[in-house]
């Protein structure tokens, strides 16, 4: 499904990223696997012993280690066609114990890092007049709120930035969201015994949704077989929250 196409994906080096790395992979596309943690971008090639994976360890949070991303994509003459916006933290806390220093590096991760990375793509693949798509991550709790609001604010945003880039790229690059209900990586277990509760409860469908279930969606948005949906929100909440 990704045959020929390059795909930059961030947040790569565990969770959700590593598995739409895994799937895209065995799609045939050639990915640029992104991260802050170095030790982790190292045992994902260990792992995935792939040819048409390459990494780069940046923090997306610092829009001049973005720039020199982007600096090293064009040093390289590659061509990319598509963008996952996936690096995100979660702290799991009361808004009433956050500190201007949390608060601040959730939003610059979880917003201000996918607004640098959507605005280099774009300017790139614009001023050569190519076509693109980017997925943003956001969360159900971006729609029905959080336990952690800073969280929930930064996964609202998401969707907002979705949106409006739709707008903005049109026609040259197509821009999507996911929305994940809670899915079972090590981010799953800090949020609270009585959140998870009321999200199982509500769900018409018990089967888990698993990191796998949310690339496979990553995937539907990366493929041509999705070519007539932008500025969409995929809700990937089995049922708990109808809208």
């Amino acid at each position: 499904m990704l045959k020929n196409k390059r795909v930059i994906v961030t947040g790569a080096g565990a969770g959700i990223g590593k598995e739409i790395v895994r799937l895209c992979l065995d799609e045939g596309a050639s990915i640029i696997a992104c991260d802050v943690n170095e030790e982790a971008l190292i045992e994902l090639g260990k792992l995935l012993k792939n040819t048409n994976l390459s990494t780069y360890t940046v923090d997306v949070s610092s829009y001049k280690e973005v720039v020199s991303f982007f600096e090293w994509i064009n040093e390289k003459g590659e061509e990319v066609h598509a963008l996952v916006n996936n690096a995100g933290i979660y702290l799991a806390q009361n808004i009433l114990d956050y500190t201007e220093e949390s608060i601040d590096s959730v939003l610059n991760i979880n917003v201000k890092g996918a607004v640098y990375f959507s605005q280099l793509f774009a300017k790139k693949l614009m001023r050569n007049n190519e076509k693109g798509t980017i997925v943003n991550m956001s969360s159900v709790s971006g729609m029905e709120g959080s336990s952690d609001a800073i969280y929930g604010m930064s996964k609202a945003a998401i969707l907002g930035l979705t949106k409006s880039c739709a707008v903005n790229f049109s026609p040259h690059i197509k821009v999507n969201a996911v929305a994940p209900t809670m899915v079972d990586t090590t981010m799953m277990k800090s949020i609270p015994k009585w959140r998870k509760q009321e999200y199982w409860n509500s769900q018409l469908i018990q089967t888990p949704v698993t990191a796998r279930d949310v690339a496979e969606t990553v995937l539907f948005l990366l493929s041509d077989k999705s070519n007539h949906y932008t500025g969409a929100t995929f809700d990937l909440n089995n049922g708990g929250y109808l809208r």
